[in-house]
């Protein structure tokens, strides 16, 4: 093993039903180092955090920690050899005191039960060392977001780690809370603690990080010192750019529509989305460009009002659409496909026609009956027009391959004669006739005057299938690109490279730049 790791990672293999999630992944981490593992969703970087803490079991492959093969049976047996993980969600008692929550399940102990004065001593000096204000004995619920991670952070210290694993930390921090958080990992790597850190941010990748694993679809794209590679050079290896340059079929459609159907002003919610203005012609698809935590999906909810944002306005067809309401954007005519296609897009347990015809009820029922005709022939014609393979309408939902489902969701939107419709990633884990048709569908949307907005991390689909391009970089408008300007690399340096004071807000008119 190479000197001065404290972990080495060789040739780990990790297989699920047949998928392999880790592909003969090989990396190390040295002590004292803070090192960065990227990769867009589903590269990895899950399945690998957790074989590392005990949840799964690789399949092939060997892990050598501080200097020993060793063999992470489950999460207690991690912790013991002096791995933790501090995820996203915080793993929490906010009723406990902030001492309680340090020392939970190892509370010292005297003949009496709890020692609570040595627990409380205890996390004080914890504190003391990391040098922030923390009452111990106040319930950790009366903290934020900030507080509690630095909580969690301690906790890990007194487990005497060697390695803190900090899965997308600064994701609901501010400013001054990432600052006081990059203090507090700059004194665990004076002290000799290694940290494996996770973030879609690649500024926080080069102001905190040594090195960088990069993850791409299970196998490793390789580790780089930070100091070797741009960040169009580190985005490059996350992305890839294997048939990028695609032909661009809507270089053809007219985009000379000046009717503005929807339009976004000052939009914000902390901590995801900042001050975004936009707006969105009659017939025009629209692409969100950005790396997975930019705001995409998190300015979508919003437009449709699965959120409530902090400020701003979005008006559609000249009024204003209220706040948080859903209901009200459905009945202006807008249209949502979510990401989460499984979780908040199906109901996997009933029918194929339950499922398509579900928005369309309110048109289907009179005198408070549905109509069971009507409803029947509204489902096989959306099952004629989209193609969707199904042995009959009655067939359960879940039965149905990805694509067929995603085009089952699309259907039931298109029932309720839509003006605008939000799709959310809507050709991920689906094969590539299936993404073909999808495309099909949204050229056919605009087509219909139907304007789409067209989330995707696959940059080819968007340079493919949109009118404009808009490029978000840490909740904000980077830049627009239209018609001719549009390329991968340009979109790639705006993801990489521009920042939040340069960062453009496109104009109405949507002109190319």
């Amino acid at each position: 093993m190479m000197n001065g790791n404290i972990l080495e990672i060789k040739n780990l293999t990790k297989r699920f039903a047949g998928v392999t999630a880790l592909d003969d992944v090989s990396m190390s981490v040295t002590s004292g180092e803070v090192h960065a593992l990227m990769g867009e969703n589903g590269a990895g970087k899950s399945t690998l955090i957790k074989i590392l803490t005990g949840v799964y079991k690789t399949d092939s492959g060997d892990i050598y920690f501080n200097g020993k093969k060793t063999v992470f049976r489950d999460v207690s047996s991690a912790h013991h050899a002096g791995v933790n993980a501090i995820y996203q969600e915080l793993n929490m008692v906010a009723g406990l005191s902030v001492s309680e929550n340090i020392f939970i399940s190892r509370y010292p102990m005297n003949r009496g039960g709890i020692d609570w004065k040595a627990m409380h001593s205890g996390a004080q000096k914890l504190i003391n060392d990391i040098g922030v204000d923390i009452d111990v004995y106040q319930p950790l619920g009366n903290y934020g977001t900030a507080k509690q991670q630095i909580v969690a952070i301690l906790r890990a210290v007194s487990m005497e780690s060697k390695l803190i694993i900090m899965d997308e930390p600064t994701s609901s921090l501010d400013d001054r809370e990432v600052h006081i958080l990059f203090d507090i990992i700059d004194k665990l790597k004076k002290s000799g603690i290694s940290i494996i850190f996770i973030t879609h941010r690649l500024d926080e990748v080069y102001k905190k990080c040594d090195r960088v694993t990069v993850l791409k679809d299970g196998k490793c794209a390789g580790t780089y010192a930070v100091s070797e590679l741009t960040q169009y050079e580190l985005l490059t290896k996350m992305i890839g750019q294997k048939n990028i340059s695609m032909e661009r079929i809507a270089a053809g459609r007219r985009t000379g529509k000046n009717d503005t159907l929807v339009e976004v002003k000052n939009l914000s919610r902390f901590p995801s989305v900042n001050n975004v203005s936009f707006s969105i012609k009659r017939g025009e698809v629209v692409g969100f460009a950005g790396l997975l935590g930019s705001g995409r999906t998190e300015i979508a909810r919003l437009l449709f009002g699965c959120d409530l944002p902090d400020s701003g306005k979005i008006i559609f067809e000249g009024k204003p659409l209220a706040p948080g309401s859903p209901h009200d954007a459905v009945a202006k005519g807008m249209a949502f496909c979510t990401e989460n296609r499984r979780e908040e897009g199906l109901f996997p347990n009933v029918t194929v026609q339950s499922n398509l015809t579900a928005c369309a009820l309110p048109r289907l029922t009179v005198g408070g009956f549905i109509n069971l005709r009507g409803r029947k022939q509204l489902s096989e014609d959306y099952i004629k027009t989209l193609a969707i393979k199904t042995p009959s309408d009655d067939q359960l939902v879940k039965n149905l391959s990805g694509g067929n489902q995603q085009k089952v969701i699309l259907a039931r939107w298109l029932a309720t004669k839509p003006k605008f419709i939000i799709l959310d990633e809507p050709t991920r884990g689906i094969d590539v006739g299936a993404k073909f048709e999808i495309e099909k569908l949204i050229r056919e949307f605009s087509e219909q005057n139907i304007s789409v907005l067209f989330i995707s991390s696959e940059i080819s689909e968007l340079i493919r299938n949109c009118d404009r391009i808009i490029v978000l970089r840490d909740g904000m408008i980077a830049g627009e690109l239209a018609g001719k300007n549009i390329s991968p690399e340009q979109i790639m340096q705006m993801i990489a490279e521009s920042k939040a004071e340069d960062a453009q807000v496109p104009g109405q008119e949507g002109a190319e730049r």
